[in-house]
């Protein structure tokens, strides 16, 4: 691999890691990234919910300024403010499941990276990146050019 023009050092497998370890720790990388999309879809529940909740405050003042008292009673016991599973609002949701499961498997994957792959993350992505870049075109650079050393009118390297 051209030392000038591959991945930089963090991005490069260490002495000794095995093409199946890099898959696992690829494939471990991508479960991880699974889970923070996973995380994310739950702050967009919870936030809508909240957001619907808030919501029914205006939908309940509409209703009595209609003159639909019964109607706004009835939003205001049995829906405004009233738990999304029994005992959870949705920021406890959030918190369980960060507590549970998010924050174990973010330390399990980061200790993999740390002791077989020397911290290195993304050598299965940095491997596959240097195997379809296209050498010498300017826009398939192994790395980010230092800034004002690479000028846009000089010919592939």
């Amino acid at each position: 691999m051209d030392e000038l023009h591959g991945p930089d050092d963090e991005h490069r497998r260490p002495p000794g890691v095995g093409d199946e370890t890099v898959e696992a720790l690829g494939s471990l990388s991508k479960a991880l990234e699974t889970v923070e999309r996973a995380r994310g879809h739950l702050y967009s529940f919870h936030q809508l919910t909240g957001t619907a909740d808030l919501e029914l405050d205006r939908a309940v003042a509409l209703l009595r300024t209609a003159g639909h008292d019964t109607w706004a009673d009835r939003v205001e016991t049995e829906i405004l403010g009233r738990n999304v599973i029994p005992g959870h609002w949705t920021f406890q949701l959030v918190e369980a499941y960060d507590g549970t499961y998010y924050r174990a498997f973010r330390q399990l994957e980061h200790e993999a990276v740390q002791q077989l792959a020397q911290g290195r993350d993304h050598l299965y992505e940095a491997e596959m990146k240097e195997g379809r870049r296209t050498r010498g075109h300017p826009d398939h650079t192994a790395r980010p050019e230092t800034p004002g050393t690479r000028d846009p009118s000089a010919p592939f390297d």
